[in-house]
């Protein structure tokens, strides 16, 4: 078994998934890093729950920055034929959470770690070990302020998410959305009287449409994307109590993925212009009704051009 794959080993054994500590794995990690004469900080959440490392070797400067986040996907609910924190062997393939998505590049962070230890560089070797990623980037956004003077500026930053070896130049950003459409409640004998919160829903989603039409008509363009637009999309919906009550409240979560090249804030722009749309024809009726919506969880769009050093660097990696 090779070193990478011990660590590895080491690595899922630890259950990380994003409802639970990470605690013992940071442990472990900055233990690794520490008898490898690694300058080390940790960065934990307001919880004391959950933590994040920033290690270093090297002289001060730019260097190269590796990343990858610790936390894995829930096993709940699926069929495993085999312990999922428990490193297995079938052939030439590896068994266990977190195995591709990301432990694995995190073993091979550790590794390059440990063959870094004691030479002699002429710039850093830069890690950063992030927490709650598949939550939507949480762990990092909390790191960040502490971060930013630690990392610098480095030369490039690999972030080791599986793409099948594939070199990925571009990550559409994202923001989240809660939507509460507030109506009037009223007995479903009279429901015309009233103002159901569920046809604000409706009538906003039909707008939302409508933005994703705009989107995919005079948005940008990358068709290095699957789908090489930003889009608009509606994950659920809630609302009501019983079928003989007009629903005052009806809610929505709702995000935007979008291009680099795409305008986040001018996407929002319209997503509140259509939101105010439909509420001010229902105010008509009754002057209460409203679309109230809250942006969280966001994180930009990225791009690098594929002639850059760092693209070139990753592409002799990979084809290695």
């Amino acid at each position: 078994m090779s070193e990478t794959v011990q660590i590895l080993e080491r690595l899922v054994a630890f259950d990380t998934t994003s409802a639970k500590t990470n605690l013992g794995l940071i442990g472990f990690i900055k233990s690794f890093l520490q008898d490898r004469g690694f300058r080390i900080t940790q960065i934990d959440d307001d919880t004391g729950q959950k933590a994040g490392l920033y290690a270093e070797t090297g002289p001060v400067g730019d260097g190269i920055l590796l990343s990858g986040h610790t936390d894995v996907v829930p096993v709940v609910g699926q069929n495993w034929s085999r312990d999922p924190f428990r490193l297995s062997r079938e052939g030439t393939r590896l068994y266990g959470r977190g195995t591709t998505d990301m432990k694995g590049y995190l073993a091979a962070m550790l590794r390059a770690a440990d063959m870094a230890a004691g030479k002699d560089f002429q710039a850093p070797l830069k890690l950063v070990f992030s927490y709650d990623e598949e939550i939507g980037c949480v762990g990092i956004q909390h790191m960040i302020d502490r971060l930013i003077p630690l990392v610098g500026h480095p030369r490039a930053c690999l972030v080791g998410e599986p793409t099948e070896m594939q070199v990925a130049t571009g990550h559409k950003g994202k923001a989240a959305i809660r939507v509460v459409c507030n109506g009037q409640s009223g007995h479903s004998a009279a429901a015309p009287n009233f103002v159901n919160a569920l046809h604000l829903a409706a009538d906003f989603i039909a707008e939302l449409r409508k933005v994703q039409d705009g989107l995919v008509q005079i948005g940008a363009r990358d068709v290095a994307y699957d789908v090489g637009y930003s889009t608009v999309h509606i994950g659920k919906i809630t609302g009501g109590t019983a079928l003989n009550i007009v629903p005052d409240r009806a809610e929505l979560s709702i995000e935007y993925r979008h291009l680099a090249a795409d305008d986040p804030e001018q996407i929002m722009a319209r997503i509140n212009d259509a939101a105010e749309k439909v509420a001010r024809r229902y105010r008509q009726k009754f002057s209460a009704a409203k679309i109230e919506l809250e942006r969280y969880n966001t994180y930009p769009g990225l791009d690098v051009p594929a002639d850059t050093p760092v693209v070139t660097l990753g592409k002799r990696l990979a084809a290695t």
